[in-house]
């Protein structure tokens, strides 16, 4: 099963980057109300913006990754390493979006990398 790890990072990352290109897209789009009044203008920014459709295809990609992944190793070893997603999210928000990360959060984060690295070696 340590073979498909390269695969299942993949997909990982993938996840990981759709969420940034996400995340990137509404900040240029900025903050919304949900209202019925709101929905054409919104949808419309949304469809045309490359960081938003960016992402997506991301999104998609990961999930025929993650379909790979899943033909060829037990669900209970892959989705433990979905984890790393949380980490490189971490890492990216406080690197491109200047996020704050506090002690605890750096906490929280070494212990998932911890659980990996038991999940890994099972």
């Amino acid at each position: 099963m340590a073979r498909y790890i390269p695969l299942i990072l993949t997909g990982v990352f993938l996840n990981a980057a759709a969420q940034v290109c996400l995340k990137k897209g509404m900040i240029s789009i900025g903050r919304f109300s949900f209202s019925l009044s709101n929905i054409i203008p919104v949808a419309s920014h949304v469809a045309v913006n490359p960081f938003i459709l960016l992402g997506i295809l991301c999104y998609i990609i990961s999930v025929v990754v993650w379909m790979l992944v899943l033909s060829r190793v037990d669900v209970s070893f892959a989705y433990p390493f979905l984890s790393v997603g949380y980490v490189v999210i971490t890492i990216v928000g406080y690197a491109i979006f200047n996020e704050n990360i506090s002690a605890l959060r750096i906490g929280g984060v070494l212990l998932i990398c911890l659980g990996l690295i038991f999940v890994a070696q099972s």
